[in-house]
């Protein structure tokens, strides 16, 4: 169980507001979750988990990516520890956004070695963001591009999560061409892999995907492409934030297939379910409140679904905040919780996307977090946020 509600916080910062005025803030009650997972899990759940930037390399961060590499595996080991598998080198490792594939495998290499050494759960984007767009042709060249990081992922002993591919929204025109390609990519995997559908509000470059930019037709046709070659999938990812459209494919995919919601502003309710089933998760917000989520998630295994929605509830304006337009910018947040809750000792990212998001933004993230009960050491998250804003230009 988690620890009782402590007394009102004597802590205080200065946060900007939107209207552009300074605030003094007065943190909340303090809520603590357990470190490890209690009891058992009746959902599998990813944590969708982010990358640590090495600050003192000497790299350009805009051309290249560092990688504290200790740091990074470290984070993977709090995830591990909590029951949650880690959805390994995807869009909130800023794959795509920084991250290219020769780091991406190299991560991935790290976190499937890390993951046999305690028998945990881990799967691995394999996608084509190896072969530039503009140099990718003809649907062969996006074929053989999966083929290329399918294979160096199995060969170090890796599951794969087959990601959206940006040069095949480029070159495929309706849905046989993403017939043929996901089908001869299918027919060649060792073990089931979970199908990534990447929405353009993640990656405008997605758009159209699945040969159409109807959501409806698209749907129509990845479920028949899913279904097809079901023996060879283990689960989908919806990320496209719309609970409905979710609901209504996970109650369309074939037997022993997986939903596994992506859906990051819906998905306390996706994943307790309904009379007709329910989503797994697999979650780039479960990277900033993996205590939370591992904790509820032991609730709702327990038959506990008030308390499993007592916890993830207040969850939910902090990931919509996070997630919020232009949502491929929700990596930023991301980062920014892990620094606040002291897994890492600096605000540095791959990319420098720690300036994708305002001094408002993160002010207001630190209120969100802070009033769900996220911040850990709530002392250490002041003090930090206080540094942050320092730089700023807002003094505490």
């Amino acid at each position: 169980m988690n620890k009782p509600v402590m007394p009102m916080s004597s802590l205080s910062l200065k946060l900007p507001k939107a209207d552009g005025s300074i605030e003094t803030y007065r943190l909340a009650a303090s809520r603590t979750f357990p470190a490890k997972l209690e009891g058992a899990l009746n959902r599998i759940a990813f944590s969708a988990v982010h990358t640590v930037a090495n600050p003192l390399a000497d790299v350009d961060p805009w051309l290249s990516a560092a990688v504290d590499w200790d740091r990074t595996i470290a984070f993977r080991e709090h995830v591990w520890d909590l029951g949650l598998g880690v959805a390994e080198a995807m869009d909130t490792a800023q794959r795509g956004m920084g991250l290219d594939w020769p780091t991406s495998l190299e991560l991935i290499t790290r976190s499937v070695r890390a993951a046999k050494a305690r028998d945990a759960l881990v799967f691995s984007g394999a996608g084509t963001d190896h072969l530039a767009v503009e140099d990718a042709k003809d649907l062969d060249d996006v074929t053989r591009a999966y083929e290329q990081q399918i294979s160096a992922i199995e060969k170090v002993g890796g599951r794969i999560i087959l990601m959206a591919s940006r040069a095949l929204a480029k070159l495929g025109r309706n849905a046989d061409d993403y017939a043929k390609v996901y089908t001869k990519v299918l027919s060649q995997v060792r073990e089931g892999v979970i199908i990534h559908w990447l929405g353009d509000m993640f990656d405008p470059a997605l758009a159209a995907y699945w040969g159409s930019a109807d959501l409806d037709r698209a749907m129509d046709s990845a479920v028949a492409i899913i279904n097809a070659n079901s023996a060879k999938v283990d689960g989908v990812k919806v990320s496209l934030l719309d609970k409905r459209r979710e609901i209504d494919m996970r109650r369309r995919l074939a037997r022993g297939v997986k939903m596994y919601t992506g859906d990051d502003f819906n998905y306390a309710e996706l994943i307790a379910g309904d009379e007709q089933g329910f989503s797994h998760a697999l979650l780039g917000i479960f990277d900033a409140i993996a205590p939370a989520a591992s904790y509820a998630l032991s609730r709702l295994a327990a038959g506990d679904e008030a308390g499993f929605h007592d916890v993830l509830g207040p969850t939910l304006p902090l990931s919509r905040h996070i997630f919020k337009a232009p949502t491929r910018f929700y990596k930023t947040g991301v980062v920014f919780m892990a620094y606040l809750n002291g897994h890492q000792d600096h605000f540095t990212m791959i990319g420098g996307q720690e300036s994708a998001r305002s001094s408002v933004h993160l002010a207001k993230l630190f209120r969100l977090a802070d009033q769900a009960g996220l911040l850990a050491n709530p002392e250490v998250a002041t003090q930090r946020m206080k540094a942050v804003l320092a730089t700023r230009g807002i003094e505490a």
